[in-house]
């Protein structure tokens, strides 16, 4: 909406806020007084108030000016005061003489001012008071031009290319008329730059500035003034501009509306302006282009005609028609015409039209005379162009009967108007008509007949501009657009002032006919209306003018007048219907209005005060030079009388006004529509004044500007376009900004030259360009070569809304320079290889692939992938699989000496190694060539990966709890380990990877298993209530990415449901599994965990032995993007009384052996008793010997102990020799019956192969079976503290009678305790095999001790697999047992030989003899009381037994509450602390020592063989334990020898009780029988005679100190061969010539020495005890030296230093190092230390070379 239009809907209200009830302001306010009495300025002295200063003023010579000087007292005392009279004689008082002046009295003294000369005078006049003096000045100054305003003035802050303003007063305080005139610098203007002031008088100056830069501006202003403008002075103008800017804050992650307002003020226009937001800093700019049109109303008639028809004069017709306003805005709306005057009228001639409204309005006519009526009334919009509506009707009388005008003759009327017909009346038309002179159109529209040869068609009636046919009249402006067949001399008259009623002098009026007929002139004349011209009829003959008299005759004084008369002016012929042959020649009347006005106030009556709103623009639309531009005003009436105005067209002619004149009614509105054509593109203004109500106080002065517009377009970048390098085939767009500099619209369009346009091109390339719009082209660059381009390019622009075009000569064109360069590149990656190493099959992985540009042009590339697949894997098959390799964008642009990052994702969906070969082709779509759009296919770089599996293994196990006796290579058979490592290396099958992590997936109590693979994880078996069976993983990540593992229950699979969706039927398994799962027989701890790469965890499973039976539970080993195992728990619980035997399996398999041997080695089944009885077993071998029968009596399968006995929780070691004739399966199925347990049918399968047609492929060298545990020792039960270095030793393969040693160490991690330990053998076979040292012994806290095994392999080939048992119980707590252990032993020996005597009357007999033994009583208890178990002896104890368990009652808790009340009453045993089972499993191979030396002949020299060894153990199995040296006494019989008669008798009472308690005594009968069917102690079997020999030997005073310390067989020979060597010494020594008493020389003597002691050395080398002490010696320091390394006492890995020994004459004394002295190897002589060197030798000196 426009600004500054009121609202329809409040007009009261608008029209209040700017309602004029004064005079108009005029710049130049007229003076009320010629001369402006100054205001005096008083003062007070000492209580008298006086004028300052007296001043004269217009002045003349020769006259005498009087002023009065008044004094008054001001005091409340009476003031007396003196004065002198002025010194010169030019002014004048009254003689001087005493004043006395009461309070608040006032006198005053004439002063006379006579100038003899035309000058200024001063003088002063001096008052004297007892106080002091005060003088009043006296002056008389000549008149003079002086004019007042401030010295400087600030503007308000502007923006650029704004402007303010501000005001200030210029006054005129001198005596003259002064005139004056400024000089103001830009961008500063004063309003108005010259004028006149009266004296006294003031004017108001406007300070305008416009600033077009964001400076401070500081500048003077000069006023030049005077009579000739000879006075000067200066005012300073400081303004400060800024760019239009707005300030606000934007909160972190949040948004801030800033309100944007739009005020237009031209209808139609579109404005562009762009907005710059900048954040604080200045770090980015975002240009905010807002557009807006100003909308207007948009009104419309429903008709553009009004025919009345005829009627009958005295009658009137209403017609209705409809006016609407289709837009949002309201309009004024005004139809032109005076309804009072006019024979047509509308009831709402004026009005305001809402938004989207429509009313109906009622249009009369009511005509005067009998003629034709036509008027073309206009209505006028404001803000929109005027609408034009045609009135139309006939009158009739009795006498005259003109022709009906209807609707068709206004269209015939234009056509021939514009073929300048109308000029001729209808009877001339009709003659010329008849005559052919005229023709008829298709319309029936007169037109002259064709020319030969013919002419332009005929014309037809232009479209006219609503605007230009308004102003465009002949009358308002001197342009018309058709000549005006009746023309009026004057159009508007004022009366001026008529205040004689009856004097009002008529005013003349003079029409022209400019037709060829006679027309007649009939004017409407109200009776009622003032105002009337004579003659109202008149005829004017063809081409005259007739004069009129305007006759004004008001009716009353003091009042306003004005109409608009209005006049048919018609050609006569019309006057009635039959004059007019021809329809087509009708001509309607032409209507003749006149603004008549005049008022009857008298000269000092003030007129009606003017209330009105006044609506005017400000600038005039922009338009081109020498076009025209419109405006509308709106003169709103809100007063209550009516108001007259007019607009003086003489005081600015560049601007027409329509209409000038007029009034408005109260309430009503008068729209003025204005017209200029600016001349130039300079800006003029406009004044026009408004009169109103004919009173020249009440002008307004409506102010305008308007200025033409040329064509400015500014082209960014002074006209020059330039491109990056572009590649070759490709593109280059950028955009080029081109504004519209001006305030009006412009169309455009780009030439380019043919040549260049495959090279350039620019869209759009035509188009229209709104005012201050800068438009965003884009410019295309399209090289074809590789070269360098300067093109040139022109736009043409011109005017929007005129008819010209680009070539026309209105048009301006600007040229353009583009510049660009045509370039060629390559790509290359930053990495040409990129390797993202293992990733998890079916996951996701990104890398970014970084692609470089070093070239100087942007390039279009079109990736490529290529996909290989290496690995174990069918090649056809991995060829169809997708790529495994995706790109997130195969096509991109990479800019110049840039780079572009490409993100690939990589999926494997196998576990196989990709390789992904990228590469790229340059994109040329623009190529001149199509078939080159795009290039060669280039290697860009490569992407390498490996898919992998999420890998778990189990690396270590061991037992605790009932399974703590099971060895870890047995618990490796138990769970299948073996097994479980290779199906979890191997891939999961589609159906495994359903649901790739734990998930809940059924309602079923026993979940579906999606796996195909299903293990055993066997516990074992243990009586009811034991401990539980506790087996503990050691779990390890074997892979290369993290893994996630789960154990998960069936219930863990199952979702839970609602209680009544579940099944309640089960069946037996799924019962069995509820009962497992409710009572937890079986746990997992954690059930799961995350392990990274490398990564170890220990997983805790535990069976409680709660329920005799089989215990079974599926358990699914679920791994996350990998493998599931269905793992079936199962677990075992007998009676603690039953005799059970664990079989795992019912098939075993042997260690292939090959055909032909002549010693196959002996190979081990073990049994495994879980239960808590001894089991004795016994194997049928009638099948044995059935093969062996089948088999021409060879021994295939042999089994060397059929019988024995297996002890509570060990395992027994069945050995087997098979030995195959024929390179294929043996199978035997073989009973092994359990004594009073249940007995169980075994398959030994056994494989023999021909080593010579297998060769390198048989597994001869194989130790163990296929299942082996790795060498980990890391797991460690809970609550461990000792832990060995290692818990598996394989020797691998080893010779028959050959002797290896290993080093174990034994650990105590504890800080604070010691730990004591004791191997244990298991078998007494093993016993005689493995020998270690020390058997048992006590690690110090944080300290370990080294443990040597030795293997002494027997002379038969077998397989060994000897479990050695570390058992580890902490000191402390042994202690605490041993103690309390001998407390309750002595209490129990106490309470079995005490007894109570209850007779009262023994016999003196008694008593004597109970008075001997007192004695002897006292001396035993006096020892008894140094036990501690007699300390107690106040208190009775509670009896000793042996708890046993009662028959289990109905529940555990019921159980135990028994057994605690039992244990109460009775004093318990002791119980032994926890120990710990260290496990190390020892495990070999012996071989033959031909087969040895065949397949490991270079191992051979790595073993001591014993040479002795097999007779030695032939001797041991004939000899016998023999004691050596005297009778042996036992040091207890020594003391019971020397103990009284009294002692002796309490010894023989205590045995006496003990032993008839014994024969008493169920249990002991018991524990006898079972310690009887116990085989021997396991150390029973080192007994020999030799070993009792060999300690009398050391017994003995001379035996030798330098005996071997090692008991080991192998170093000891047999006493014959012993014996047999020392004669043979004694005989070589008896027999050299110095036994025989001969004396050779001393030559002779000194040779037969040395070659006696050769011969003596190689004898002793020959010796096996030699070779033995040897071995011994070698073995021993190599075992020191490990050990000092373990402690750290020597580092092994230093570099080796030389030792200078002393020289060798200092070693005279010492024997040399010998065998048997082996620590003389590393001792060197003398006290002193010892000299180190690195590097050389010392002369003289042997050295040694030690590495420590």
């Amino acid at each position: 909406m426009p600004g500054g239009l009121p609202s329809a809907d409040s007009s009261q209200r608008l029209g209040c806020s700017s309602i004029r009830q004064e005079e108009p302001m005029s710049p130049l306010r007229p003076p009320e007084r010629s001369v402006r009495k100054a205001k005096e300025k008083k003062g007070t002295f000492w209580g008298t108030e006086v004028t300052e200063a007296l001043h004269w003023h217009g002045w003349e010579l020769g006259k005498e000016f009087t002023k009065h000087l008044s004094l008054k007292n001001v005091h409340v005392k009476t003031q007396k005061l003196s004065y002198r009279p002025p010194a010169t004689r030019f002014f004048i008082t009254v003689f001087p003489q005493p004043i006395v002046l009461s309070p608040g009295m006032s006198l005053t003294l004439p002063i006379i001012f006579r100038p003899l000369e035309k000058k200024e005078y001063e003088d002063s006049i001096c008052f004297e008071k007892p106080e002091g003096e005060f003088s009043v000045a006296l002056r008389a100054t000549l008149p003079r031009h002086k004019l007042l305003f401030p010295e400087a003035i600030q503007l308000p802050l502007c923006a650029v290319h704004d402007f303010s303003e501000a005001s200030f007063p210029l006054c005129n305080v001198g005596d003259l008329i002064t005139l004056f005139n400024w000089e103001t610098p830009s961008p500063f203007h004063l309003t108005p730059v010259s004028g006149m002031l009266e004296p006294g008088s003031e004017c108001v100056m406007k300070v305008t500035v416009q600033p077009q830069m964001a400076l401070v501006y500081d500048a003077l202003a000069v006023c030049w003034f005077g009579d000739n403008e000879e006075q000067k002075r200066t005012i300073k103008l400081r303004a400060i501009a800024k760019y239009p800017h707005l300030l606000a804050i934007v909160p972190a992650n949040g948004k801030l509306l800033i309100s944007v307002r739009f005020s237009p003020q031209t209808v139609g226009v579109q404005s562009v302006d762009y907005f710059t937001l900048e954040p604080v800093g200045n770090l980015t700019q975002t240009v905010l282009k807002v557009i807006g049109s100003c909308k207007g109303p948009l009104v419309s008639l429903q008709h553009s005609l009004v025919n009345f028809g005829w009627l009958s004069l005295g009658e009137s017709v209403t017609q209705p028609l409809e006016i609407s306003n289709v837009s949002d805005v309201p309009a004024y709306y005004q139809f032109d015409i005076d309804g009072g005057e006019s024979v047509f009228s509308f009831d709402r001639p004026c009005g305001v039209l809402s938004g989207m409204a429509t009313i109906i309005l009622r249009v009369t006519f009511r005509p005067t005379h009998p003629i034709v009526c036509y008027r073309r009334v206009v209505c006028l919009v404001h803000h929109q162009n005027p609408l034009f509506l045609d009135l139309f009707g006939t009158c009739h009388s009795d006498t005259t009967k003109p022709a009906i005008l209807r609707p068709r003759h206004l269209l015939w009327y234009r056509t021939n108007m514009a073929r300048g017909l109308t000029f001729y009346p209808p009877d001339i038309l009709s003659s010329m008509l008849r005559e052919g002179k005229l023709q008829m159109d298709e319309n029936r529209a007169l037109k002259l007949p064709p020319q030969v040869p013919e002419d332009k068609p005929p014309e037809e009636y232009p479209y006219i501009d609503p605007m230009t046919e308004y102003f465009h009249d002949g009358i308002t402006s001197d342009l018309t657009i058709f000549p005006p067949h009746v023309s009026v001399s004057v159009r508007e008259f004022d009366f001026g002032c008529c205040v004689r009623l009856q004097e009002v002098e008529p005013l003349p009026l003079c029409l022209t006919n400019h037709t060829k007929g006679k027309i007649t002139v009939a004017w409407i004349c109200r009776p009622e209306s003032p105002f009337r011209v004579t003659p109202e009829t008149c005829d004017i003959p063809p081409l005259k003018s007739t004069a009129f008299r305007l006759v004004f005759q008001p009716s009353q004084r003091n009042t306003l007048y004005a109409a608009e008369l209005e006049g048919f002016a018609f050609y006569k012929v019309l006057r009635h219907y039959s004059n007019i042959e021809e329809d087509s020649t009708m001509c309607p009347s032409w209507c003749l209005t006149i603004r008549l006005r005049g008022h009857t106030f008298e000269a000092d009556r003030q007129h009606f005060i003017p209330h009105y709103v006044l609506d005017s623009p400000k600038v005039f639309p922009a338009v081109g030079p020498n076009t025209n531009t419109y405006r509308s005003v709106l003169l709103w009436n809100v007063g209550t009388s009516p108001i007259t105005f007019c607009m003086n067209q003489d005081t600015c002619p560049s601007v027409l006004v329509k209409p000038c004149s007029g009034y408005v009614a109260p309430g009503a509105h008068q729209i003025f529509l204005l017209s200029t054509q600016p001349a130039d593109m300079a800006t003029h203004q406009h004044i026009l004044s408004l009169q109103l109500n004919s009173y020249p106080k009440y002008t307004q002065e409506i102010s305008l500007r308007s200025s033409g517009e040329s064509l400015l377009l500014l082209l960014e970048g002074d006209g020059n376009l330039y491109f990056k390098p572009t590649c070759v085939g490709t593109s280059t767009t950028r955009t080029y900004t081109i504004k519209n500099c001006t305030r009006l619209p412009m169309q455009f369009k780009w030439k380019i030259q043919e040549s260049d346009r495959k090279v350039l091109s620019v869209k759009p390339a035509t188009g229209v360009i709104q005012p201050n719009e800068a438009l965003a082209q884009a410019w295309t660059f399209t090289p074809g070569e590789e070269t360098k381009y300067l093109l040139r390019s022109w736009v043409s622009v011109w005017r929007a809304q005129g008819s010209s075009g680009p070539e026309s000569p209105e048009s301006t064109r600007y040229t353009l320079r583009v510049i660009g360069e045509g370039a060629l590149g390559t790509i290359r990656a930053q990495e040409e290889q990129r390797d993202l190493g293992n990733i998890l099959v079916g996951s996701l992985q990104s890398c970014d692939l970084v692609l470089l540009n070093n070239g100087t042009c942007s390039l279009n590339y079109i990736l490529h992938v290529e996909q290989i697949i290496t690995g174990p894997c069918d090649p056809e098959e991995v060829l169809s699989d997708p790529l495994a390799l995706q790109l997130d964008h195969y096509k991109g642009m990479i800019p110049a000496r840039s780079k572009a990052i490409v993100q690939a994702t990589v999926s494997p969906a196998r576990q196989l190694h990709y390789t992904w070969s990228i590469s790229y082709t340059i994109s040329t779509p623009k190529a001149l060539d199509p078939a080159n759009a795009v290039g060669e296919q280039q290697a860009l770089c490569c992407v390498v990966a490996t898919g992998v599996y999420p890998s778990v293994c189990v690396t270590d196990v061991c037992a605790a709890g009932s399974a703590r006796g099971i060895s870890k290579l047995h618990l490796w058979r138990l769970f299948a380990l073996e097994t479980l490592n290779q199906y979890l290396e191997r891939d999961p099958t589609s159906a495994e990877l359903t649901y790739r992590v734990p998930t809940r997936h059924s309602v079923c109590p026993v979940p579906p298993v999606h796996t195909p693979v299903l293990l055993d994880f066997n516990f074992g078996a243990a009586p009811i209530e034991a401990e539980p069976s506790v087996v503990i993983l050691m779990l390890e990540n074997n892979g290369v990415v993290p893994v996630e593992w789960a154990f998960l229950f069936p219930s863990d699979q199952k979702i839970d449901v609602e209680h009544w969706a579940e099944n309640t039927e089960f069946n037996p398994s799924e019962l069995h599994q509820m009962r497992v799962q409710d009572n937890q027989l079986f746990s997992v701890s954690p059930k799961s965990g995350r392990l990274f790469p490398g990564q170890e965890q220990t997983v805790l499973l535990s069976h409680r032995h709660d329920f005799i039976g089989t215990d079974r539970l599926p358990v699914l080993l679920k791994v996350s993007h990998g493998r599931e195992i269905l793992l079936n728990f199962i677990g075992v619980t007998v009676e603690r009384e039953q005799r059970y035997v664990h079989f795992t399996s019912t098939k075993h398999v042997f260690t292939p052996i090959a055909i032909g041997s002549s010693s196959p080695p002996k190979q081990i089944y073990e049994l495994y008793n879980g239960g808590s009885m001894a089991v004795a077993y016994e194997i049928q071998l009638d099948s044995v010997m059935k093969i062996q029968e089948e088999n021409f009596q060879h021994p295939v399968f042999v089994c060397l102990n059929p019988r024995g006995e297996t002890l509570p929780g060990m395992t027994s070691h069945i050995e087997w020799v098979f030995s195959p004739l024929e390179a294929r399966t043996y199978s035997v199925d073989v009973p092994i019956h359990i004594l009073e347990g249940d007995s169980a049918l075994i398959t030994f399968q056994g494989i023999g192969y021909d080593p010579h047609i297998m060769g390198e492929t048989a597994q001869f060298n194989q130790v163990l079976s296929p299942s082996v545990t790795p060498g980990s020792s890391k797991l460690t039960v809970p609550g461990q503290t000792a832990f060995l270095s290692q818990h598996r030793i394989c020797l691998g393969n080893i010779p028959v009678y050959s002797k290896s040693s290993r080093l174990v160490f034994l650990n105590n991690a504890s800080e604070s305790e010691a730990v004591i330990f004791a191997w244990h053998v298991g078998t007494s076979n093993a016993s005689e095999m493995l020998q270690i040292v020390p058997e048992m012994g006590v690690v110090q806290p944080g300290e370990s001790t080294h443990c040597i095994i030795t293997l002494q392999a027997s002379g038969n080939a077998c397989f060994y697999n000897v479990d050695l048992v570390c058992e580890v119980v902490m000191q402390q707590p042994l202690a605490k047992y041993e103690k309390a252990l001998q407390e309750w032993e002595a209490e129990k020996q106490r309470q079995t030989v005490e007894f109570t005597i209850t007779e009262q009357d023994l016999g003196a007999e008694t008593n004597l003899k109970q008075h001997a033994r007192s004695s002897a009583d006292s001396s035993a208890e006096e020892k008894l009381t140094k036990s501690p178990a007699v300390t107690r002896q106040c208190k009775t104890l509670p009896p000793i037994k042996n708890l046993l368990a009662p028959n289990p009652p109905v529940s555990r808790s019921q159980r135990r509450h028994l057994m605690d009340k039992e244990a109460s009453r009775l004093w318990a045993k002791p119980e032994p602390p926890k120990s710990h089972l260290l496990h190390l499993g020892v495990t070999a191979r012996s071989h033959s020592m031909d087969d040895f030396l065949s397949n490991f002949c270079s191992e051979l020299p790595k073993f001591f063989l014993c040479r002795h060894l097999q007779q030695t153990a032939g001797d041991k199995a004939v000899d016998k334990r023999k004691d050596e040296g005297g009778v042996r006494t036992d040091p207890v019989l020594l003391v019971l020898a020397g103990s009284s008669e009294q002692e002796m008798q309490v010894v023989t009472d205590l045995l006496t009780a003990v032993i008839r308690g014994l024969l008493e005594d169920t249990q002991f009968h018991q524990a006898v029988s079972r310690s009887l069917a116990e085989p021997m102690p396991y150390f029973h079997q080192f007994w020999t005679a030799e070993s009792a020999k060999h300690q009398g030997r050391k017994r003995s005073p001379g035996g030798s100190s330098r005996a071997s310390p090692s008991p080991a067989p192998c170093a000891k020979d047999k006493p014959g061969e012993e014996e047999e060597r020392q004669e043979e010494c004694e005989m070589s020594l008896v027999t050299s010539p110095r036994a025989a008493g001969e004396e050779p020389p001393d030559s002779l003597r000194d040779i037969l020495h040395q070659e006696q002691l050769r011969e003596e050395k190689e004898t002793i080398t020959r010796l096996p005890a030699f070779g033995n002490l040897l071995e011994l010696v070698l073995e021993n320091t190599l075992q020191n030296i490990m050990v000092e390394a373990s402690r750290g006492e020597v580092v092994l890995t230093a570099r080796p230093r030389v030792i200078a020994l002393p020289p060798s004459s200092a070693q005279r004394g010492i024997s040399p190092a010998t065998p048997g002295h082996p620590a003389s190897l590393l001792r060197t002589a003398g006290p002193g230390p010892s000299l180190l060197t690195e590097g050389k030798e010392t002369k003289g000196y042997p050295q040694i070379v030690l590495s420590t």
